[in-house]
């Protein structure tokens, strides 16, 4: 397949008190009295039709005007309902009256991310629909917008680069899962995409080893996860090797990080394992829970806590080296980083459960509150300004409450 991973061996990725963040003023769906209602009586007047103009073309559009039969009319009424009262639509550039428009795009695309998570797709609980409907298609559907402005604004210049989607948010929040998707129904769609993380460019072991023994005061430095603990210079070139995959021919090979080596302390997977993309690519996701932090000055890193002075100087390399090449940001925001104990928790558990090595439920308190110094110092700044590198028209922030689910109040755009 065009775009996507071929594996030269292993699997395509290893297992992988503080206060609440500051509150930013709110969008609320109350904003939009009677749009379903109005978009409901269109769907139920008018005929639908595939494609409008610069919507999916090609075998994209062909994929979904022929992904499954549509419901009833009473059926797609309800859905359409359903989908127009979701919390993203207003952030993600998605009027009513256009859902309404393109609902067989809408339909037929939730009947194909319904069948990627395994549920049935006319027999879904409300947490289900919510999750296709209000979450990952509004998200989509973003996303897409974002690939033909960037193409528009590379026309002429010959093939344009892939863009480079940056993701940020706090480990176990579901942007891994969000993310896999996304490629799933990309792939389908005859889009060409491909996916690496921030922890794919960990240092190895032995030199996370040898970066704890000369930091041996520094708590926030014996693992890996801050700042610091990355290769740089390894994300740096993967990063721009993804980017000159503009032709067929071309390819990279991506990273990966085995979490469950040495016990759950990782290594960096043999490089013989390492998964190849082959060009040409539409879209890059890059993803991190750490991505598109800004350093705070000295002072202000040292009142959270003395050790983060020197996770807050390795910071500054990160927005030349990382951030600088991400084209388009979403931040998913959290109410509190407290909840990320409980999400690695799961997450370990799930690991174990499928018998891989793994931390211990103490292992893992110790390990998440190594991370709670960075959250506590820099994401009210990202939640507030944005990432790094962010421009106007081209970040998307959403709030996901304590199960992973988009909150019905959402932040204000940023920029």
């Amino acid at each position: 397949m065009r775009g996507s991973f071929t594996q030269r061996g292993g699997s395509r990725r290893g297992a992988s008190n503080a206060p609440s963040c500051t509150a930013l003023p709110r969008v609320g769906s109350e904003q939009r009295p009677g749009a379903c209602g109005a978009a409901v009586q269109q769907l139920q007047e008018h005929a639908l039709t595939l494609p409008r103009a610069g919507e999916p073309c090609g075998r994209a559009a062909s994929l979904i005007a022929h992904a499954g039969p549509p419901g009833s009319t009473a059926v797609q009424s309800d859905l359409l309902d359903f989908i127009c009262a979701g919390p993203l639509l207003d952030a993600c550039g998605l009027a009513p009256d256009a859902v309404a428009a393109d609902f067989a795009a809408w339909e037929r695309l939730g009947r194909r991310m319904a069948q990627q998570l395994g549920f049935d797709h006319d027999g879904m609980d409300d947490t289900q629909r919510l999750r296709v409907y209000h979450y990952y298609l509004p998200v989509y559907f973003w996303v897409d917008a974002q690939m033909r402005q960037h193409k528009q604004r590379h026309a002429g210049a010959g093939s344009a680069p892939p863009l480079v989607l940056g993701i940020s948010a706090p480990q176990g929040c579901g942007k891994s899962t969000l993310v896999e998707q996304l490629e799933q129904l990309f792939s389908w769609l005859g889009v060409r995409a491909a996916s690496v993380s921030i922890d794919d460019f960990y240092l190895t072991r032995a030199d996370q080893a040898a970066l704890a023994a000369a930091e041996p005061g520094n708590r926030l430095l014996q693992l890996r996860g801050n700042a610091g603990s990355h290769d740089l210079g390894l994300g740096e070139r993967t990063l721009g090797a993804l980017r000159g995959l503009t032709a067929a021919g071309r390819t990279a090979a991506v990273p990966r990080y085995d979490k469950s080596a040495f016990g759950g302390l990782g290594d960096r997977a043999d490089e013989a394992t390492w998964p190849v993309v082959e060009g040409p690519l539409d879209v890059v996701l890059f993803e991190g829970w750490m991505l598109g932090f800004a350093p705070v000055p000295p002072a202000a890193a040292a009142a959270v806590e003395p050790a983060l002075t020197k996770v807050n100087d390795a910071l500054a390399a990160y927005k030349e080296a990382w951030d600088s090449a991400v084209d388009s940001w979403l931040v998913i925001r959290i109410g509190d980083p407290q909840w990320v104990f409980g999400w690695r928790l799961q997450a370990e558990q799930r690991m174990r459960a499928a018998g891989k090595a793994g931390m211990s439920d103490e292992q893992i308190a110790d390990f998440v509150s190594r991370y709670i110094p960075a959250y506590q110092a820099y994401l009210p700044a990202l939640y507030a300004r944005g990432p790094t590198t962010a421009a106007a028209g081209r970040t998307l922030t959403i709030e996901v409450d304590a199960a992973r689910a988009p909150v019905a109040d959402q932040p204000a755009p940023v920029l």
